[in-house]
């Protein structure tokens, strides 16, 4: 019999996973005559009583497992800790905040059983959402489509299932700097979507504020584009462009024209140059910390316990 593996990354989920557990449980339940599954809960460093919560769960039922991490390492690290760990023949990936529905992973079944290797969940509507968040999200993904040569799936998150071989793959990936959802786009294979209404929020607050919003947004460019860096050389290009026809000018009106000195055009020039100077290397800046901190290689989680994975191992 086949296995699936479902990986919860969860941070501070006290007020959902009753409710998260019962909509998982209940989903599989229709499939267990055809796949075996397994339910990997990924702590990432919560301060309320998840981790409580996700080892009375584990104790009483064996296809549980807990990975705990000794901090919080982020979302996207408490993914991959999850696929790491897993044994499926395909995995699937939810938040617990259920506003994805667990239900959804019966139609990725599905697909998967046509032969797809990747099924990920395309939002039709998001319901319970900022016409800020609705906004910024819309046009993310536009952008970095055209900042990209790797074409990222519109109005998707990273709800997906991934059959092993694809997996893999991925897992093969162990860069610091983690966007899933594009580094699965990155590796092929036959893929497709699904779509859902992303509902609202059961409880809790979200865990993707604005700063980390932007963090991730930078992340997804700097990783998969070098259009930043393209664009610091063209803004070179035409600042010395524009230095040589000051020059030009300069010295046309000290030698032919009415020369009045003075500071106005001086402090343009210098205030003009030195803000582009600055931006440029802020651009190279992020990419060489970002080579500095993947050099040091440090592993992407540390993990303080684990339950459920002694029989496995």
């Amino acid at each position: 019999m086949q296995l699936i593996s479902i990986i919860v990354p969860c941070y501070n989920e006290e007020a959902v996973f009753a409710t998260t557990m019962q909509r998982l449980t209940e989903a599989m339940a229709s499939v267990k005559d055809s796949y075996a599954n397994e339910i990997i809960f990924v702590n990432d460093g919560s301060t309320d009583n998840t981790l409580q919560l996700l080892k009375e769960a584990a104790a009483k039922d064996s296809s549980i497992k807990v990975i705990s991490f000794s901090r919080n390492f982020g979302h996207q690290v408490a993914i991959t800790a999850g696929l790491d760990h897993c044994k499926g023949d395909a995995a699937v990936v939810i938040d617990a905040d259920l506003q994805d529905p667990p239900r959804v992973i019966l139609e990725f079944i599905k697909k998967w059983e046509e032969g797809f290797d990747v099924v990920y969940g395309k939002r039709k509507q998001r319901d319970g959402e900022s016409h800020f968040k609705l906004i910024t999200a819309k046009y993310f993904y536009r952008i970095i489509n055209r900042l990209s040569a790797v074409e990222i799936p519109l109005d998707t998150g990273d709800f997906r299932l991934m059959d092993r071989k694809a997996l893999d793959q991925f897992l093969n990936m162990r860069e610091t700097y983690r966007f899933v959802r594009g580094m699965v786009a990155w590796i092929g294979f036959n893929q497709t979507f699904v779509e859902y209404d992303r509902e609202i929020r059961f409880a809790g607050t979200t865990k993707y504020p604005l700063k980390k919003m932007l963090n991730l947004a930078s992340d997804a460019i700097l990783a998969f584009s070098n259009v930043p860096l393209k664009i610091a050389t063209w803004l070179g290009f035409a600042t010395s462009l524009a230095a040589f026809l000051g020059i030009l000018y300069a010295l046309y009106s000290r030698f032919f024209g009415d020369y009045e000195p003075g500071w106005t055009t001086l402090m343009l020039a210098v205030l003009m140059i030195g803000g582009i100077i600055l931006m440029v290397l802020g651009i190279i800046g992020s990419y060489i910390g970002r080579i500095y901190n993947e050099v040091k290689g440090r592993p992407l989680y540390i993990i303080q316990d684990k339950v459920g994975f002694e029989a496995s191992e």
